[in-house]
């Protein structure tokens, strides 16, 4: 007969975690939306005006696109069953993939489950030891992420400082890497970065890239709907189409649905189908989300309208707190960040905003 004691928690340094965490007011619990997700909803119980989505053009819930997904849903189901190297390419996926490529001016895209898992996915698939990564200092997390899987030899440059970026290629070029001459170069910014709402330089980017024979990748997830003919991007916004060699979107943002791409071009979607592994080890796609994404770029298409209504709503949401005497620093688009100073400050006046419906 044996007794038994109990088992110690190998995690217990978690809790310790969350503690330090709660004790800095940088803990977040989860809000609960009982409603849809709109400018009016209810959250946690209660009703709000929601200014904290990234639902840019109203279109996660577009009776367009709520069809397409219903539609799609009676006719193919609701999973797709498998991966897209075996048995889970629809063709509604090789539609999207179609469109998408035809709305960015590329040759191809490659749809991925998230913004996030395209970015991580990407960059260590195509980069080696041979390879130099140089970075743009606020780029997003997911872009991180994907620099630290790489092998490859990583620099980071001045916040959208184009000098500062030549600097960087200059001297890869002159003193090369730790086995020589790299074999390529891969520059990569945000389009829109996400925490301050800023734009990258990208022309000058282009051009010190093309001076120095380097790739640019631009992480376009808050450009796509927003910026550009009809909401095609970054890149088009600065009329930079075949300028630049890799384009991420999201289609969880303007988008209203879910998951990611890369654009570019045939042989850059040949090559992430043979060995990213984000694509290759994940399901794909249920049918209504590929179906509604394609729904959304139709009405990207046919309704300008909501493009110039958002950034109307952004003239007068940015106008009305500076009226008020709010910081809402360097933001060159919908977003706009209150900046307060202090983490607890935030979380406070959080909490009171929530108290009042906002």
């Amino acid at each position: 007969m044996t007794t038994e004691t109990a088992r110690t928690d190998p995690l217990a340094y978690l809790a310790q975690e969350i503690r330090a965490l709660q004790e800095q007011s940088l803990y977040r619990p989860l809000a609960v939306m009982d409603g849809p997700q709109a400018p009016e909803t209810t959250m946690d119980g209660r009703p709000v005006i929601s200014l904290s989505s990234n639902n840019y053009l109203g279109l996660a819930t577009h009776p367009h696109l709520v069809a397409a997904a219903a539609k799609a849903v009676r006719e193919l189901g609701v999973g797709s069953g498998a991966v897209r190297t075996i048995a889970g390419t629809m063709a509604l996926h090789e539609e999207l993939e179609r469109r998408l490529a035809k709305f960015k001016h590329t040759e191809a895209t490659l749809v991925f489950g998230s913004g996030f898992t395209a970015n991580s996915g990407v960059i260590p698939t195509i980069t080696t030891d041979a390879d130099l990564i140089v970075s743009d200092e606020l780029n997003h997390a997911s872009i991180i992420d994907g620099v630290r899987l790489s092998k490859a030899s990583r620099a980071v440059y001045p916040h959208k400082d184009v000098d500062g970026l030549e600097s960087v290629l200059r001297e890869a070029r002159d003193k090369g890497g730790p086995r020589g001459s790299y074999r390529g170069i891969l520059v990569i910014t945000d389009g829109v970065f996400s925490m301050d709402g800023d734009i990258a330089p990208l022309g000058g980017i282009c051009d010190v890239a093309e001076r120095f024979e380097a790739a640019v990748m631009v992480d376009d997830a808050h450009g796509s709907g927003v910026l550009g003919r009809n909401g095609r991007g970054t890149v088009d916004h600065f009329d930079l189409n075949g300028r630049v060699d890799i384009q991420v979107g999201t289609l969880s943002k303007a988008i209203g649905v879910l998951g990611g791409y890369v654009a570019g071009r045939q042989h850059l979607r040949d090559f992430l189908v043979q060995r990213a592994r984000p694509f290759l080890f994940s399901t794909s796609h249920p049918p209504a989300v590929a179906a509604a994404c394609l729904a959304a770029l139709d009405v990207l298409e046919s309704e300008p309208q909501r493009i110039e209504r958002l950034w109307e709503n952004t003239r007068v949401f940015k106008g009305g707190l500076e009226t008020l005497g709010f910081d809402t620093g360097i933001s060159e688009t919908p977003i706009t960040p209150i900046i307060v100073g202090q983490a607890e400050t935030a979380q406070r006046m959080t909490r009171a905003l929530f108290e009042r419906g906002v």
